[in-house]
């Protein structure tokens, strides 16, 4: 499917932040017919410009362009042939002050949220060391309100939570947001690592790996898990707990 009105190839960025089930909605948009995607493609270049210490970082910045520039291109590059849809997993807390985002003015913009509380309790068990600024809340907000702002009205946000309870409901809401029609593939997929994974997969993908569909709600027992945590940590959560609500006004 390709844009009536331009007959260019739909690109799609879904920006998210960390432990959101971005991956297994990569997975549902990959398992689509006239579809490619690819995942989390700004990596390289945070972890170059921000120095931080990642699970797997001399492997990204050897595997990844660390020039944003040099990503650009690649998210521009004309499609495969067959494929017409080009669905884009982007980390919010990647996009850098020092990185343009004019490229995105003629994708379709969505945004997948989450509790941040389940967000949290997910992400220590990867990476105990995390700030605010690593669930990408604030920046994810901020590129919210430029994406609105550019379009005059609210770009689709989607709550992972909704995903997870009612996957064909939220799905079919999605794809009729983003203005692609919804392909009842998308609600499984084989188990199993990917080609299109990053190479951090092995630190971060292994319940996705397992998965061939989207999980059902485990509320209380992330719940469970957020109340055993620090109280440094607990206020994190607090702090970015504003955003989610925020946002989560706009969810379709």
């Amino acid at each position: 499917m390709t844009d009536q009105m331009t007959g260019e190839s739909i690109r799609i960025a879904m920006w998210s932040g960390p432990r959101n089930i971005s991956t297994a909605m990569m997975r549902s948009f990959e398992n689509r017919a006239d579809t490619i995607v690819v995942d989390e493609p700004f990596y390289a270049v945070y972890l170059k410009e921000t120095g931080l210490d990642h699970p797997g970082r001399d492997l990204i910045l050897k595997e990844q362009p660390t020039s944003w520039q040099a990503v650009v291109d690649d998210l521009l590059a004309p499609l495969p042939a067959g494929r017409s849809i080009f669905y884009q997993k982007h980390m919010c807390h990647h996009m850098l002050p020092s990185i343009g985002l004019d490229w995105t003015k003629g994708f379709r913009n969505a945004f997948l949220v989450r509790d941040p509380r389940h967000m949290l309790a997910s992400y220590i068990k990867s990476r105990p060391d995390v700030t605010l600024k690593d669930l990408g809340l604030e920046r994810q907000l901020e590129l919210f309100h430029m994406v609105a702002d550019r379009i005059g009205k609210a770009p689709p946000v989607i709550d992972s939570a909704d995903v997870q309870a009612e996957p064909k409901g939220a799905l079919m809401r999605l794809c009729e947001a983003l203005d692609i029609p919804f392909d009842a593939a998308m609600l499984s997929w084989p188990k199993g690592p990917r080609d299109s994974d990053g190479v951090w997969a092995p630190w971060w993908y292994a319940g996705v790996e397992r998965s061939t569909g989207f999980a059902g709600r485990n509320d209380a027992s992330r719940e469970a898990e957020f109340e055993k945590l620090d109280d440094s940590l607990k206020r994190i959560a607090d702090a970015a707990m504003p955003i989610y609500e925020e946002m989560g006004r706009y969810r379709i």
